[in-house]
Formats: structure tokens, C-alpha cells, sequence
């Protein structure tokens, strides 16, 4: 595997983020862009393509790139190649896709990733899992060797804002997550969380997620069926029950209260005809059956059948509790936090240049000195030297680098050209001494 991660410097690169999610998109559309997401990043990055690193982001409501591209010039054809990318996967055109994806570079890219991580563009504003899902996306590119310093950077300021956001505002203190929202909504037609039986579709992190969440309501019998086949390993380590693997899903349910499926596997797991007649014949219990997977673990046709509810991704952003007075503060530390990391990320840009000449000053400086013969050394007086020529640059450096910070291109060349001008210093000898 190729190894592209690299320490490129942030003032040669562009960063460009692809943005869909369920405040422009019906889900089925997300579905079809998320096909095979990382297959995409991995091949914009090893193509020869202007993209140099990428991290995807895709969630059961979003789908997200995040690009570093050359450089500036390079970006149309770099929005080009992601789309034929995502075209080759989702089955869509190419310009239609790029009518789905929303294009951010710059500022506007890193402030859109620091809210989504702090929970403010989720389908329920302030949930957590989010969090995980940002961390989770830089480690899968790292695995994949698609990110960059540049996309590092970004991605761990966005981890540290989105645990800022919850510290000083408490939003997501609440535990509130799509998973519980969904869990709240499924429990109006259930018995009380202690007589709920529960199967729980899936072995990944948001079933992990899941599971917690069905605990801490107090509901103790959960079984667990994989349709990979790892249910054994994840409900021995978790302390429930696992159905037998190649069980018949739809047969297993009868007696069920309840069923949470969030296995993401390609094409549902329980079908509406293998429920129906599984529920045939019988003096079925109603069920209640949460699908909270992106591609549909269930079979949408099952909300008709007699006695079952579904509660789906539609049905959580149909009841996703609004916002409230804590996400005004988080939205403000949003963008006093985008603002401070965009002016860090251009010291690091400009400031190479006053290195430069401070290098060249100091260090043409210390050549001479060590140039001289041993005999017309003088320590007291090149201490004195040193310091006057490093006070003779500490007035332009101070200027270039908070206009870098402010982004004052004008003042900034004005200081740099400052520096400029400063010569290495005449170093006194024994000749000119006398």
C-alpha cells in the first residue's frame, strides 16, 4: 500500500469539503451517494488526480469529503474527479452529483467540519456519536493512507472543538443521540423497559451504541443476530445473548417486542414477506422494529403489515427534539474556533518568509563572527551585537506575524519588506577597532 501521508505545508494546498446531508437530501439519495465511500477517497488520492489526501465522512444522515487539493487552480478539476469518483459508485451522472454535493473550501470547510463534530448539524442537534464518527473517519484514513498533514490538523482541531463545545455548553451532556431519540420514540407502543425482549440486528459501533443505550433504560433481554456471522463474539463480550448463526431472522422474532437493526449490510436483513409470513397463523404480539441503518436493514413495507411499527431515519428527523439556548453558545465557539484556526493555519503559511530573513540576518551574522581569529575574539561584545541585532528584528517580526494572524496581507509585505532591508551587521575587528 502506498504510503501518501506527508508533511506538505499548509500555505501549498487547498482544502475542499463535499457536503450532503439530511437538511438537503431525502435519505434514499444519501444511500446511493455513500456506496462504497472510502473506495472513493483511496482512489482520488492513488489517481493522478490534483487530490493529494482525503478523509470521507459518511453517517447514517450524511456523506462528507474532505480534500486536500495542490493547489488553488487545481480545485475545478479536483470537484471533477470526486464527482466521477461518486458517479461510478452511486449509479448517479456525474453533474448530477454535483448537484447533490455542496462544494466548501478554506474557512468555510474547516467551520462547517467543527459543527458537524460538536453535534450542530446532526438530525438531532447535539447528539454525540457524531464525535466518534469524525474521529473514527481521520483513523480509517490513516489505515488507508489517504490523509495528510493539512487534513490531521483539521481533523484533530475539530475533535478538540467539538469536546470544548460540550464541556462549556453541556450540549450532548444529556446523552442525546439518534439512537436515543429513535429508543424514545419506539417506546410509547412497548411494556415497560424491564419486560421488553429485544433483538438487536448488527455487531458494529452503533450497535455498541445501541445496546448501551437499551441497557441503561433497563431492558435486559437483548439477543443479538449478525448477518455476518459475529454475533457470538460481540454478545459474549457484552453480557447478552446471541442467536444462532444462519437463523432464520423473521422465524426468531416471534415473542420479540422489539427489534433494533444498524447492521449497514448491503440490502435488508428482514424482508416484508418473510415477516409477514413468519407473523401468519399466529396470535402475534405487536413489534416494534427500529431500522436505523442508512441502507435499510428492514424492509420499509413492513410498517403495513398488522401489529408492526417501524420506526425509521425518517421518523427521527420527523421527531427530533429542536434547538435550544445551549446550541447559540455552541455555535458561537464554533466560530471563534474556525476564526483562531484559520489565523494559525496562516502564521504557518506566511511565517517561513520571516524566518527567512531573520535566518538570514542571524545567520550571516554568526558566520562572521565565527570567521574571525581566535585572538580578536570578544564574548562581551559580541553579546552585545547579537542583541542589538535581534532587537533590530523584533519589531517587523512582531508586525508580520500578527498581520498573518489578522490576515493583513498590506502590513504584513510592509514588515516583511523590513526585514528585508536589514543588513547582517558589520562585525568589528581588531583592524577597525584601531
Amino acid at each position: 500500500m502506498p504510503d501518501k501521508c506527508r508533511d506538505d505545508s499548509i500555505g501549498t494546498v487547498v482544502l475542499l469539503s463535499l457536503v450532503a446531508s439530511h437538511h438537503d437530501l431525502d435519505l434514499t439519495v444519501l444511500e446511493r451517494l455513500s456506496s462504497d465511500v472510502h473506495a472513493v477517497g483511496r482512489e482520488l488520492v492513488r489517481a493522478s488526480t490534483p487530490v493529494t489526501g482525503a478523509v470521507v465522512l459518511a453517517t447514517c444522515n450524511r456523506f462528507e469529503l474532505y480534500l486536500e487539493v495542490g493547489d488553488a487552480d487545481q480545485t475545478p478539476a479536483a470537484l471533477a474527479a470526486a464527482s466521477q469518483a461518486v458517479a461510478a459508485r452511486s449509479g448517479y451522472a456525474a453533474d448530477e452529483v454535483l448537484t447533490h454535493l455542496r462544494p466548501l473550501t478554506g474557512p468555510a470547510a474547516g467551520e462547517h467540519l467543527f459543527a458537524v463534530a460538536s453535534g450542530l448539524e446532526s438530525m438531532v442537534v447535539g447528539e454525540r456519536e457524531i464525535a466518534g464518527q469524525v474521529r473514527r473517519a481521520l483513523t480509517t484514513a490513516r489505515r488507508d493512507g489517504t490523509t495528510t498533514s493539512a487534513l490531521e490538523s483539521l481533523f484533530q482541531a475539530a475533535s478538540r472543538v467539538s469536546r470544548a463545545v460540550e464541556s462549556e455548553t453541556g450540549l450532548g451532556s444529556a446523552g442525546r443521540s439518534v439512537v436515543g431519540v429513535a429508543l424514545d420514540i419506539a417506546e410509547r407502543g412497548l411494556p415497560p423497559w424491564p419486560d421488553v425482549s429485544c433483538v438487536l440486528v448488527g455487531t458494529g459501533s452503533y450497535a455498541g451504541a445501541s445496546l448501551a443505550a437499551l441497557k441503561a433504560r433497563g431492558c435486559a433481554d437483548v439477543r443479538v443476530y449478525s448477518p455476518s456471522g459475529r454475533a457470538g463474539q460481540f454478545a459474549a463480550a457484552r453480557g447478552v445473548r446471541a442467536l444462532p448463526a444462519g437463523a432464520d431472522l423473521a422465524a426468531e422474532l416471534a415473542g420479540v417486542d422489539l427489534v433494533v437493526a444498524c447492521s449497514g449490510a448491503a440490502g435488508a436483513v428482514l424482508q416484508v414477506d418473510a415477516l409477514a409470513q413468519a407473523r401468519s397463523g399466529r396470535d402475534a404480539r405487536p413489534l416494534t422494529v427500529v431500522d436505523l441503518a442508512l441502507r435499510h436493514d428492514v424492509d420499509p413495507g413492513v410498517r403495513h403489515l398488522p401489529g408492526v411499527r417501524l420506526v425509521s431515519l425518517h421518523t427521527v428527523a420527523e421527531h427530533a427534539p429542536a434547538e435550544h439556548a445551549a446550541v447559540e453558545s455552541a455555535r458561537r465557539i464554533v466560530v471563534e474556533a474556525a476564526d483562531a484556526y484559520e489565523a494559525d493555519q496562516r502564521v504557518r503559511e506566511w511565517n517561513p518568509a520571516v524566518v527567512a530573513q531573520r535566518t538570514r540576518v542571524l545567520g550571516g551574522l554568526e558566520e562572521a563572527l565565527a570567521a574571525l581569529p581566535e585572538g580578536a575574539r570578544d564574548e562581551r561584545g559580541e553579546r552585545a551585537l547579537r542583541r542589538r541585532t535581534r532587537a533590530l528584528l523584533h519589531g517587523p517580526t512582531v508586525r508580520a506575524r500578527e498581520a498573518a494572524r489578522a490576515g493583513d496581507a498590506a502590513t504584513y509585505g510592509a514588515a516583511l519588506a523590513e526585514l528585508a532591508a536589514i543588513s547582517v551587521p558589520d562585525v568589528p575587528t581588531p583592524a577597525s577597532v584601531g
